[in-house]
């Protein structure tokens, strides 16, 4: 199979053995695959990663691997034929973390594209069972797709309580930022929600949902309840925390290669919450794209086959890009 392989800052779409499935495990045959920052910062040297890029997927299940031992019956929805999205955190089950409902922060955990396991930039990958979600038979492909990073943009609402008449500032424009939007909008936190980036073209998106929105130099106000930081960049923070108010919220999206040069003292001296935020749900997700509640397909900036998925890096790195998918049937 072709597939887009890391290692030691290189790049190359390769041949490559197809998988196989573990036990528990399913083979699954890629639909398409999306490229994000966090990819962008792996092929960087984020987090030493060498294997197959990519975590944002829709694919269709080719084969289940034999049953783990001690393990029920997967769904019939996610048996051979079935199209699901993924979830790129695969656990051990057994460990405290997992017995407590926490297979995210599983200590033992790999990560699909990101620690020690093969990621969606390829013809086939494969997943444990229990990490398939099945997507409703009307929701498109290239909607799907997008399931993983607005699983992400969902997120915050598990994490804390966002009250009806909170301030909110959603700072940055890119393929997160705008989804965290879409998401606020979705959960009726439109009109109480400033959207602050650098790209006119990209605060329309939010405005056509209700946000209000502002160029990052025109930016006169502060003191905002929370703060949503996803600029995917090491300023993006203090940038933030000039933006909340004390005793506020701040939300931190973003993931980078290097370290940011951080002052604690105004965490400290405001009170400020700082809340780290990662995967989401995709239950709630794909309820959301299956509602029409959420419509993330025009953040689609490009669609290449996989051969070309160096250059789809290459687009999806420019200033202005958007989505860029890949697609192994092309």
């Amino acid at each position: 199979m072709l597939a887009l392989h890391h290692e030691q800052g290189a790049l190359r779409v390769l041949e490559r053995p197809d998988p196989r499935p573990g036990p528990g495990e399913a083979l699954l045959r890629v639909r398409l695959a999306g490229i994000c920052n966090t990819d962008l910062e792996l092929a960087r040297g984020y987090m030493n990663f060498a294997g197959v890029l990519g975590h944002e997927v829709v694919a269709e299940v080719e084969v289940l691997g034999p049953p783990r031992a001690g393990a029920a019956e997967p769904p019939r929805a996610t048996g051979p034929g079935a199209r699901v999205a993924v979830e790129i955190n695969c656990a051990c089950l057994v460990c405290p973390a997992c017995r407590r409902g926490e297979r995210n922060h599983c200590p033992h955990r790999t990560v699909l594209g990101i620690l020690g396991r093969d990621g969606t930039l390829a013809e086939r990958l494969t997943a444990p069972v229990e990490n398939l979600h099945a997507i409703p038979a009307h929701v498109p492909d290239d909607a799907a797709v997008f399931v993983e990073p607005l699983a992400a943009a969902f997120r915050p609402f598990e994490q804390f309580e966002i009250g009806a008449n909170d301030r909110i500032a959603l700072l940055g424009d890119g393929k997160l930022g705008l989804l965290s939007g879409f998401a606020l909008a979705a959960r009726g936190h439109a009109a109480n929600t400033l959207a602050i980036g650098h790209h006119p073209e990209k605060l329309a998106l939010l405005a056509a949902r209700g946000l209000r929105v502002a160029h990052e130099a025109e930016v006169k106000e502060s003191g905002f309840d929370v703060v949503v930081e996803a600029t995917g960049s090491p300023a993006g923070l203090a940038r933030a925390l000039a933006l909340v108010r004390p005793r506020g919220t701040l939300v931190l999206k973003s993931t980078y290669a290097g370290a940011p040069p951080l002052d604690l003292a105004p965490i400290v001296i405001n009170e400020i919450r700082v809340v780290g935020s990662r995967c989401g749900p995709f239950a709630t997700a794909v309820d959301a794209l299956a509602r029409g509640a959420v419509d993330p397909r025009p953040l689609i900036s490009a669609r290449l086959p996989l051969r070309d998925a160096l250059a789809g890096i290459e687009l999806a790195g420019r200033a202005g890009t958007l989505k860029v998918l890949i697609d192994p049937r092309a």
